[in-house]
């Protein structure tokens, strides 16, 4: 049985409150002054903490989707998919080797009429042509995607990923992206685009934070590289920046940022929820730098910002005044941002690093991501003139009053006036 399931959790929920049973049941049997009994007692206490922590470890990776399996857990999985056809449409010819989609399934609109079609998932193993890395991950397709008259239409896309070990689930079952995406591009608060969902850990148990790392795993140039080019040989979305966003969670929101700030020829904007600003280094990272200062300071957000060119990309930060520990570190990220590049806000009064903070945060963030996006050019025509794509008829939602005017391709997230504050921070130059 896998880890998460609930049969699993049960299991050790039993066998927490057996072992407690039969502590109470054994206790008076082990009450004589004797060395061994003594020791037996003891035993019996440890045995019961570790039971009951471990249950309590299965119930709380459960809900939070640190490991996905035993293999992750144990750092053992190094299973590989055998290729698949794909549902409908959804395969080019020639050049989809690299994406093997293994099921999917319709998704549905819960505020539309009954059975409306909201799109299509699939569950898929994405293989890396360059680094020969792969990773398990989902892809969301638009209902524009399988309807006649945009049969030849390419579509925008955007890279969702989760915090860290995470699984590529969660973004399904906890997150709903696909429900998000669905519903907004119903009631045109986006135009139609591809997700493609992932998690950072690309060889698990191991934390990469997203880094090309000397001599190791290649994990920033499968992200930027090789997932986007399996992607776009498997269904129709674009190549170029313009027509990719990246958006994240803790581990996932700094890998957005990141990847976006150092590769802008691969990601033209970012949603950051709850993430970081500098790469962790800890036990499940290892050394991530090969001791390479300059490469160490190159992952450095903060740093970035004050010693190299900004890049032309535009980016949304989340984060809570009370409960989060990151909102000190979000303003001073903001502070530093120069122009080209262009930063807003999504600040709530409170929350905490959750999927419950970022359930709240998703129905203005996704949108917002997606308007930055362009559509990619059919043949013999120009780019939209907007940053919105061109299927569907997007209509732009309202967005609250900023403390100054930005530009019109780095709207502002619209917001709740009473829950939550959403702030432009316009683009400051660089002093002289």
């Amino acid at each position: 049985m896998e880890l998460t399931a609930k049969k699993v959790q049960i299991l050790f929920v039993i066998l927490a409150v057996a072992s407690l049973a039969a502590t109470v049941w054994l206790w008076p049997r082990l009450s004589r002054p004797t060395i061994g009994s003594v020791a037996a007692r003891a035993g019996v206490l440890v045995a019961d903490q570790l039971v009951t922590l471990v249950a309590i470890g299965v119930v709380v990776n459960a809900y939070f989707g640190f490991y996905g399996s035993w293999g992750d857990l144990f750092g053992t999985d190094a299973a590989t998919a055998a290729p698949a056809i794909a549902f409908g449409s959804g395969i080019a010819t020639g050049g989809a080797a690299n994406v093997k989609v293994l099921s999917g399934k319709p998704v549905l609109v819960p505020d539309g009429k009954a059975g409306a079609f909201g799109g299509r998932i699939e569950q898929v193993l994405i293989n890396g042509a360059r680094t020969g890395l792969s990773s398990p991950g989902y892809v969301y397709l638009p209902p524009q995607y399988f309807e006649k008259k945009y049969a030849q239409t390419r579509f925008p896309a955007i890279l969702a990923l989760t915090g860290y070990p995470g699984d590529a689930l969660n973004l399904v079952t906890r997150l709903n992206l696909p429900t998000v995406a669905a519903t907004s591009i119903h009631a045109h608060q986006m135009a139609p685009t591809i997700l493609v969902l992932m998690r950072p850990t690309v060889v698990p148990p191991r934390d990469t934070e997203c880094v090309d790392v000397p001599g190791g795993p290649q994990v920033e140039t499968y992200f930027t590289r090789d997932l986007r080019q399996a992607v776009a040989a498997a269904y129709r979305v674009g190549t170029d920046a313009a027509n990719w966003g990246v958006l994240g969670g803790s581990t996932g929101g700094y890998c957005a940022l990141k990847m976006s700030m150092r590769h802008p020829e691969a990601f033209s904007a970012a949603v950051s929820l709850s993430g970081y600003y500098h790469t962790l280094v800890d036990v499940t990272t290892g050394d991530l730098f090969g001791g390479s200062t300059a490469l160490r300071d190159e992952n450095d957000l903060m740093w970035r910002l004050a010693h190299l060119p900004s890049p032309p990309i535009s980016v949304l930060v989340t984060t809570s005044r009370q409960g989060e520990g990151d909102y000190d570190t979000t303003e001073r990220f903001l502070s530093a941002v120069k122009p080209p590049m262009q930063a807003a806000s999504l600040i709530l009064p409170s929350g905490g690093h959750n999927f419950a903070t970022w359930n709240r945060e998703l129905p203005q963030a996704l949108p917002w991501l997606a308007q930055q996006l362009h559509a990619p050019a059919r043949p013999g025509s120009t780019p939209a003139a907007s940053g919105h794509p061109s299927p569907a008829g997007h209509r732009p939602s309202p967005s609250p009053r900023g403390r100054k005017s930005a530009p019109p391709h780095a709207k502002k997230p619209h917001g709740k006036k009473s829950q939550e504050k959403a702030r432009k921070h316009p683009a400051r130059h660089r002093p002289a």
